[in-house]
């Protein structure tokens, strides 16, 4: 699929086209600002992932988000349920040691359960939304609390316990790798292509 970046359409990366006395327009919510701190443009290139990647799954009944492609067993709502358990694991056990709600018991129990849910469209949305819009709070509290540096329920034994700033990076690793998958499966399905969300799509935890 053809992508159009923002250097070949001859605008600064991250603004929109302007011309002669056009007024500046606001960036999308998920646009990492051009300067900031590392926290800032962590979370920022987290946030843009998600939205990615929720856009990518979005408006799709059961036979949109079962649909697979070719011999792979993913699916978009595999998808959905699957980063809605990392998300939890991440943002509960990994940073605070807070055990994972039982709610996930069976899919724990089940290695590939979250990859094969049994869940309707509505409820997969829903679960996934709650769940990032739970993340990004407890995200941010530990952030104001004690920035990247502060150590976090996760690490080698050997070694010691890892930071937040590593914590993060590897969610966001997860993100791209699955962002990624996400957008083949789309496109199988209807056709959708795109690298960002359209401008007016607004993400389920900013409305």
């Amino acid at each position: 699929m053809s992508q159009t970046s923002d250097t070949e359409r001859g605008t600064e990366p991250g603004t929109a086209s302007q011309g002669p006395g056009a007024a500046a327009e606001r960036p999308p919510s998920w646009e990492p600002p051009l300067a900031g701190t590392d926290a800032e443009q962590i979370v920022a290139a987290l946030d843009r992932q998600r939205a990615t990647f929720r856009w990518k799954a979005d408006g799709l009944d059961a036979a949109g988000l079962g649909s697979r492609f070719g011999a792979s067993r993913l699916t978009l709502g595999g998808l959905l349920m699957h980063l809605a358990l990392v998300e939890d694991y991440y943002s509960s056990t990994r940073l605070s040691g807070t055990p994972l709600d039982s709610r996930w018991d069976e899919v724990v129990a089940d290695e590939d359960s979250d990859f094969t849910p049994r869940e309707s469209p509505e409820e997969l949305y829903a679960l996934y939304d709650e769940v990032v819009g739970a993340a990004r709070r407890r995200y941010a509290a530990a952030l104001a609390d004690g920035g990247l540096d502060q150590s976090v329920h996760m690490g080698i034994p050997e070694v010691g316990h890892a930071n937040l700033r590593r914590l993060l990076l590897d969610l966001l690793e997860e993100y791209g790798r699955h962002t990624g998958h996400a957008d083949l499966l789309r496109e199988a399905v209807d056709g959708r292509v795109g690298e960002d969300p359209d401008e007016e799509w607004v993400t389920p935890w900013d409305r």
